[in-house]
């Protein structure tokens, strides 16, 4: 279906947001990345180019400064809604350095919902996290499981960004629909965009293809001794590109409505957990790399195992996840390949 409007995407040189970027563009929105590069590279907009044909407008700009925001926003055309990444999201630094994560994730927002409101934007949709969900007290979690306190400080970031949201749609600021997502993983099947990591990744994928490709001697695994069937952390992975398509069917749903939506929270994902040792298995199987790990500490804010209901999704969205744990792992081992020939590995 071919879309219309301006969508301005913060963080849309990310990992998800560059992928929701081009998912944007291939449905026909037009597109402004506002994003400080902090965790990103200007290559993604190269990549997003050769996969649309089309180079988005990009403003280099920091959201926690309102002052550059506003100045930034008031010469974008209008806008019709917002698609909002722009976060730190790494668990392990949120306990490290939890200041940071509150100061930049909340304020972030709370500075987008100003330019909303002065600019009269009528949605957002909001990238949210299962970490709501602290440790869940039944599996798979629904929508209305997140009574229980979130593990880290990232996860509690969340928590009163969904709050914040609440308050600004029971007053009539905008519509909010936040995506609760599991974990994402995989890389764009053009091998064009994928996760470009930092030096020292936190999340599973790009440490296991890191040490595929011999640039790690193993792989750390935190904790082998968890209440789950091999002892290691059970998540609900999901590809990159299933999770960029659920953004859209969120955009859409925020447009097509006549009245506004106030607030809703929806879980994103596949629905199955898979532990880490399962994913390792599955990686070498899928990709015929041997892959070397170690089994240390548990890391603090980890929880134990979490996976999905994703009925409301496939009910409010029409959306279900498509692509499999195999097509995940094919995807991001193509993309380190890519970044290994970038020589981008250990910095941009």
């Amino acid at each position: 279906m071919h879309q219309t409007g301006h969508i301005v995407v913060t963080g849309g040189m990310g990992y998800i947001g560059s992928h929701t970027t081009v998912e944007l563009l291939q449905k026909g929105y037009r597109v402004t990345i506002l994003d400080n590069l902090s965790t990103s590279s200007v290559i993604a907009l190269d990549g997003i180019e050769k996969i649309t044909g089309i180079r988005p407008e990009f403003r280099q700009v920091e959201l926690c400064d309102v002052a550059a925001l506003k100045l930034e926003w008031e010469h974008l055309p209008q806008v019709d809604a917002v698609i909002h990444f722009a976060a730190k999201k790494a668990v392990g630094e949120s306990v490290r350095n939890p200041l940071l994560y509150y100061s930049n994730n909340l304020v972030s927002l709370l500075n987008v919902l100003r330019m909303m409101q002065e600019h009269q934007v009528p949605n957002i949709v909001f990238s949210s996290s299962c970490t709501v969900y602290g440790i869940p007290e039944m599996l798979p979690v629904t929508e209305a499981s997140s009574a229980n306190r979130a593990e880290s400080p990232y996860g509690r970031t969340k928590v009163i960004c969904e709050e914040m949201l609440r308050d600004a749609a029971a007053a009539g600021s905008a519509s909010v629909l936040s995506l609760r997502y599991f974990n994402p993983i995989g890389a764009h099947s053009s091998g064009f965009i994928g996760e470009l990591p930092p030096e020292e990744p936190e999340n599973l994928l790009p440490y296991l293809t890191q040490t595929a490709d011999g640039t790690r001697p193993f792989l750390r695994i935190f904790g082998g001794d968890y209440p789950t069937n091999d002892g290691t952390c059970v998540r609900d992975y999901i590809h990159v590109e299933d999770l960029a398509k659920a953004h859209v069917a969120g955009l859409h749903r925020l447009q097509s409505r006549d009245a506004s939506l106030g607030f809703e929270a929806i879980n994103i994902g596949t629905g199955r957990g898979y532990s880490v040792l399962e994913v390792v298995a599955a990686f070498e199987k899928a990709t015929g790399k041997k892959v070397n790990y170690q089994i240390v500490d548990r890391r603090p804010g980890d929880v134990p195992a979490i996976w999905a209901d994703t009925s409301l999704a496939s009910k409010k969205l029409n959306w279900k996840a498509e692509l499999g744990l195999d097509e995940m792992l094919a995807s991001s081992w193509k993309w380190q390949q890519e970044l290994t020939k970038l020589s981008v590995i250990n910095g941009r």
